[in-house]
Order: C-alpha cells, then structure tokens, then sequence
C-alpha cells in the first residue's frame, strides 16, 4: 500500500517518515537512488516529501518528490563532500553567539549566502545575549547595525532569561524552520525552552576550547505544540559554497545586489573594474567593509576554504 508522507530523520542508511495521517514509520529506500545522479552524501534528506511502499514488515521509500527548497554545504575538510542539510523549509533561524563559542562573520555571510541562493528567508538569532560584558554588548550592536542595514532581522534571546522566546515561538507556528548554527550556540536549549515537550539533549561549551561538543549527531524534525515544525541540526564548524559561479556571487549579497546594475560592466566583479558601483558604497560606508571583505573571501577561494572574522578581547 503506498502512502506519503515526510522525512523527519535520517541516518544515512534509515528513515523515519511522518505519513499524512500522523504515524511514524522506519523506513529503507531502494537501491536506485543512490544511482540516479544525486551527488550529495545524503539522496535523501529531512524535510523531503516521499512516497513509501508497506512491503510485508517493511516500509520502502519509493520516490522522492521534487524539493521547493534546500540547504547545502560542502565540507571544508578534505573530502569537499557536499551534503543537503534539509530541505522544503519556509525560513531558517541561524543561531549566533559572540562569546561562548564565538561565531565569525566570515561563517555567518556563508550561510546567509547559501540560503539566499535557494530562497530560504533567513533570521539572525542572537542567542546567550545574557553573557555579554560591554565590550561584548559593542560589538553586538555594530554587528546588528550592519547585518540589518544589509536587510536581515536579527533578534536577541536569552534561553536562560527566556528573553524574546515568544517572538520566536510566533514566528515559528506552522512553518518549518531550520535551525543551524556551530556546536555549542544554544540551538537545542533554545528549542527546549520553546517546547519543553520535546527535551532535546544538550551539553555544555568546553571550556578549555570555547567550543561546542556535539549532541544533535543527524539532523532531525520535531513536530511542535503550538503548530510548525522545526529542524534541529548538527553543529556545523564551517560552511562552504557549492556551485557559486563569481558573476552571481553578489547577488546572494542582499545589500550589494542593491546596486548590482549601476556597475558599468554588466559582468562586473566589483574587485578591478573602473565604475563599480558596488566598490564606490564600500568607499561610502554604504556597504560595510566587513561585508565586502567576506565577499572577496568567497571570490578567493571559491568556497573551498573558510576565512574566519573573529574579534579578540
């Protein structure tokens, strides 16, 4: 008997898919997948929609209807494997941390750029905002300034103060969010404090490296309370771009493809080239230089490496 349904979990070689009727069944999927050209790790992803098949005790993943949207990245390690993080989300949250572990710019405009190539709205969450010295609380704000000057929402919270969880949970109900971030920002203690129903695991930032421990090992949804679901996801530690061509880079740059089309030269890079128009709102704080520097990384390196924009006390 064939059903549909949603991938709500996977490890690779299982499934488990929420049918249209509320179950929960552990599925397999046929052979052919892994052989229809799919160059990702995963051929099947969280968020897919799927048809599966009841077959005696088992339940066969059959097909896999085309995706609205996805996430993906190409790790940075050797292997330049490409891996889809989810797919067929409506907005994704990335939570940010300034300290405990810091999360750099140069990470932060990665990911805001891969989403913006597949049209996925992406919010800010500025999260642990209850730790900030006032050095902390500076830079805070001029990071705001400038990702809200080039046309992102960004929204402090605080899981330990439960600050501005109820502007999270309304913009969560009924949709499906993704949540990303590194190890260690806070994503499942937040999602803890939103539906405490789901009591996700979560640990502690080692302290000896500022850095998070892994809980969340696959990425996974959860079916919230109130309505919408949302997609917890591995810590990732760096975010690299797949298949950007140089020419379009900018337009995933909501505050420089603004100005795309003053440039003088319609194949403009914005790096040499006499009249940018881009290169000319750096020059005139209308772009922040952090920004355009993160641009040139990207260009540089073709997103196989990962240039880090931290700040030191």
């Amino acid at each position: 008997m064939a059903m549909q349904g949603m991938v709500v979990k996977s490890t690779g070689s299982w499934y488990w898919v929420r049918t249209d009727d509320g179950e929960y069944h552990e599925c397999r999927i046929r052979g052919k997948f892994r052989i229809q050209g799919i160059k990702s790790t995963n051929p099947i992803a969280v968020g897919d929609r799927v048809e599966l098949f009841h077959e005696g005790d088992d339940y066969l993943i059959t097909e896999i209807y085309p995706r609205k949207n996805y996430i993906i990245r190409k790790s940075v390690n050797l292997s330049k494997q490409v891996h889809i993080i989810a797919s067929n989300i409506d907005q994704a949250f990335l939570i940010v941390t300034l300290a405990s572990p810091p999360t750099s710019v140069g990470f932060i405009d990665r990911f805001l750029v891969t989403a913006e190539a597949y049209q996925i709205p992406t919010i800010l969450v500025f999260n642990k905002v209850d730790l900030y010295d006032e050095f902390d609380r500076e830079f805070h704000d001029e990071i705001v300034d400038m990702y809200t000057h080039a046309g992102y929402e960004c929204i402090e919270a605080s899981a330990l103060e439960h600050m501005n969880i109820d502007v999270l949970t309304t913009k969560m109900k009924d949709k499906v969010t993704l949540l990303s971030g590194h190890s260690g920002v806070g994503k499942s203690t937040l999602v803890n404090v939103i539906d405490p129903d789901l009591d996700i695991a979560t640990q502690e930032v080692s302290a000896s490296h500022q850095k998070g421990m892994h809980t969340t090992t696959f990425a996974e949804m959860f079916e919230l309370d109130f309505g919408g679901f949302i997609i917890d996801t591995p810590g990732i530690k760096g975010f690299g771009l797949v298949d950007m061509e140089e020419t379009e880079l900018a337009d995933y740059f909501p505050d420089m493809r603004r100005l795309k089309g003053q440039c003088k030269f319609h194949n403009c890079k914005h790096v040499n080239e006499p009249k940018c128009a881009i290169k000319d709102a750096v020059e005139n704080d209308l772009i922040h230089p952090v920004r355009y520097d993160s641009y040139l990384a990207m260009l540089e390196d073709d997103g196989n490496q990962y240039r880090e924009f931290k700040y030191h006390k």
